[in-house]
């Protein structure tokens, strides 16, 4: 469960240029902008990230003409991503400490874009447990994980603006999964049609084992087809071995893509040496895709290029304790509204 409303500190605060009444905070790894004088460094406060949607409550009523969400904005030239807000908003009984999840005792929820009936389909149950799902952890929330892992060698991919799907073979059955539920085969449905298309199946069962193929679907009818392309396809970033429940590391990742003939996610640098300064990691994450270059990238994925297993991660239930997180790119989220 992400934490999307928690007690954080002001880390920092700058002045924007040309504005007298706001300034510039840092919280986490995020940037935001706060009223001058509502707080100082050092200070608790509430911290509601994007994608929070707020609960119909007269504090939060000026999120009304934004649908209730939190979302990215620039405001005198300074992008802001989240809201900041004193204690006082939480219920009298709450423990104050650092880094609490109130989530939940706030009545806030979690923004979901709404699918295409082309994606929907017909649920066959859960998503497997014998399969991680895709989600990836933010950049802005892990800097205790970069500096633990500065200078490690890592591999960097456009996180390509789709919708996520996973394909597998378990003991002899195939199955065809949208982020979060097996569906049934359905003609209609664009999971099943690429799989089809592209020989998902066949592919997959040629490895002679149990493995799982996760992947982006892309193309018309998906996320408005912000890439321009014609038809649909799925471009691919997992490679997972059910049987030892691992992902495959880079290398092999590559080599399987390349011997079942099918198309990986475009990969930005296979020598990434990573930062621990968020900062410079945003900005590796504002380009134009590779795929359309008209289109803003949604953003990047770092990954080492050995496997890694984080208990930091797995204590946070953060992707399972995967060292793998993205980068979502501002200019994306200022002009497609995230």
């Amino acid at each position: 469960m992400r934490k999307l409303a928690s007690i954080q500190k002001i880390i920092a605060l700058e002045p924007i240029e040309g504005a007298d009444a706001i300034e510039k905070a840092t919280v986490l790894g995020w940037q935001l902008v706060v009223k001058k004088n509502d707080f100082q460094v050092g200070d608790l406060v509430v911290y509601c990230e994007i994608d929070c949607l707020m609960p119909n409550k007269p504090v939060f009523e000026f999120l009304k003409p934004r649908g209730m969400r939190v979302r990215t904005i620039r405001l005198r030239g300074q992008i802001s991503q989240g809201i900041c807000f004193p204690l006082s908003i939480l219920p009298p009984d709450f423990v104050v400490e650092e880094d609490a999840d109130c989530t939940r005792e706030l009545g806030i929820e979690k923004y979901e874009p709404p699918l295409p009936a082309c994606l929907s389909g017909v649920a066959k149950g859960r998503f497997p447990s014998f399969i991680p799902k895709t989600d990836e952890t933010r950049v802005q929330v892990l800097q205790k994980l970069l500096d633990k892992y500065k200078g490690e060698k890592c591999y960097v991919t456009e996180k390509v603006d789709g919708s996520s799907g996973t394909f597998f073979v378990n003991n002899g059955e195939f199955g065809v999964c949208s982020r979060n539920l097996e569906l049934l085969e359905d003609s209609e449905n664009s999971f099943w049609k690429v799989a089809r298309q592209m020989d998902i199946e066949n592919k997959i069962r040629s490895l002679q084992g149990n493995f799982a193929l996760q992947g982006e679907l892309i193309g018309e009818g998906i996320q408005d087809n912000r890439l321009k392309l014609r038809g649909q396809t799925i471009r691919f970033f997992n490679v997972f071995d059910i049987d030892k429940f691992e992902y495959l590391p880079y290398k092999q990742f590559i080599a399987i893509l390349q011997k079942l003939e099918l198309p990986s996610v475009p990969i930005l640098s296979d020598d990434y040496e990573l930062t621990n300064d968020i900062e410079e990691i945003i900005k590796m994450a504002t380009i134009k895709s590779i795929i359309c270059t008209d289109a803003w990238a949604e953003g990047i994925v770092i990954r080492p290029l050995n496997e890694k297993i984080e208990l930091l991660l797995s204590n946070e239930n953060f992707n399972n304790g995967r060292v793998s997180f993205k980068a979502i790119n501002p200019e994306f989220l200022l002009k497609y509204g995230g």
